[in-house]
């Protein structure tokens, strides 16, 4: 997503959500995110969750480089690509992402990124944690993944 500082400066989001759960895995933020930077965030993320079985993108052109077709064929992670014009192949980030304009982006002045990234921090703990979620029975996506899944710290991908 892009957004533009009070300096004029523009930046972008590139944000990852979990689609069982509604969870907002993360949302890296810089002024250029290129195809090595979203490869390197997804590396991290499967540290942390395990490997997906696929994951849903769009065609922005940091998401259909090679370096990440590499890594997700290194990875065994299927990449599907929404049609351009059809965001409702994607409609959970598409919602998510509206969301995240509404309540954050276009709420604040930004001076710097690290005023976008610490109150981007702040959201995304508050959207996890406390915001009650209707497609989930009205509990925050953490609590519902834990519902789910009880005995685990960290929901790992599905293989």
């Amino acid at each position: 997503m892009p957004d533009v500082l009070w300096s004029g400066r523009r930046f972008r989001t590139f944000n990852v959500l979990d689609e069982f759960n509604r969870e907002a895995l993360r949302i890296e933020v810089d002024t250029s995110l290129p195809a090595g930077r979203v490869v390197r965030a997804l590396n991290e993320l499967m540290e942390l969750r395990g490997k997906p079985q696929h994951i849903r993108l769009d065609n922005g052109p940091e998401l259909v480089s090679q370096s990440l077709a590499q890594w997700a064929a290194d990875n065994g992670v299927e990449l599907m690509f929404t049609q351009p014009g059809k965001p409702t192949q994607n409609a959970y980030i598409e919602r998510f992402n509206r969301s995240y304009r509404t309540e954050v982006l276009d709420c604040y002045v930004f001076e710097s990124l690290h005023d976008v990234r610490k109150l981007t921090e702040d959201w995304m703990h508050r959207y996890n944690h406390e915001r009650p979620h209707e497609a989930l029975g009205r509990i925050p996506p953490v609590a519902y993944r834990m519902q789910q899944y009880p005995n685990t710290l960290l929901l790992t991908g599905t293989e």
